[in-house]
């Protein structure tokens, strides 16, 4: 009876960080589109509360690492739930950040739609949606050379132009880097449930050799 007690704290605890990281990738998603707003429309309120938000990201990574700790050290969890433990952190650490370009709304559309399937797949631990994730991930870094082609061929054509096709590039690498972490987020997945490090990993070897 007391393992069992213990075992269902021990869930309660899992489902709470889980809950908790899903509210931080919502917050987010939130920072993503109201930073798309802000920057289309040139909305300084909104561009201020997007940095507001980012001390209460900032909190919420902070306050879940410090109850994994605690999680870890007084259960002392099992190899796939200590596995689960540590994605959960690094999913937290790793939620992207961003100031997108209206410019830039096809990939910033195709940035948020994979992290919001990613966050999905985490709260399901969907390994198969996980490796369509890796997949779709390359369409992201496509906009992103796309538009660093573009951005080049103006800089070239009027060097008047050079700035602000700067802080743009700069833009373009942040939405680049939702992609990368929702790939991330995709890859823990796939560590979560099938036990094994699939980065620097390509797709078609992941689907061969560890599905």
């Amino acid at each position: 009876m007391p393992d069992k007690h213990l075992s269902t704290q021990f869930d309660s605890q899992l489902n709470n960080v889980s809950m908790r990281v899903m509210e931080l990738g919502g917050l987010v998603e939130s920072q993503i589109r109201q930073a798309v707003y802000a920057l289309s429309e040139f909305s300084v309120e909104v561009a201020d509360q997007v940095i507001a938000d980012e001390a209460r990201v900032n909190m919420m990574e902070v306050d879940i690492d410090r109850e994994l700790a605690s999680i870890i050290g007084r259960r002392q969890p099992t190899a796939v739930d200590l596995r689960l433990l540590l994605a959960k952190s690094i999913i937290a650490d790793g939620m992207p950040r961003a100031l997108p370009s209206s410019d830039l709304r096809t990939a910033i559309e195709l940035a948020s739609a994979l992290l919001r399937k990613a966050l999905d797949a985490f709260a399901r631990l969907d390994a198969v949606s996980a490796v369509e994730i890796l997949r779709e991930d390359g369409q992201v870094d496509a906009e992103f050379d796309g538009f660093v082609r573009k951005l080049i061929t103006y800089m070239m054509e009027d060097p008047r132009t050079i700035s602000s096709s700067l802080d743009l590039l700069f833009i373009a690498k942040a939405i680049e880097r939702i992609g990368d972490h929702a790939k991330n987020i995709a890859e823990f997945i796939i560590f979560i449930v099938k036990g094994a490090d699939v980065r620097h990993t390509s797709v078609d070897y992941i689907e061969s050799n560890v599905l």
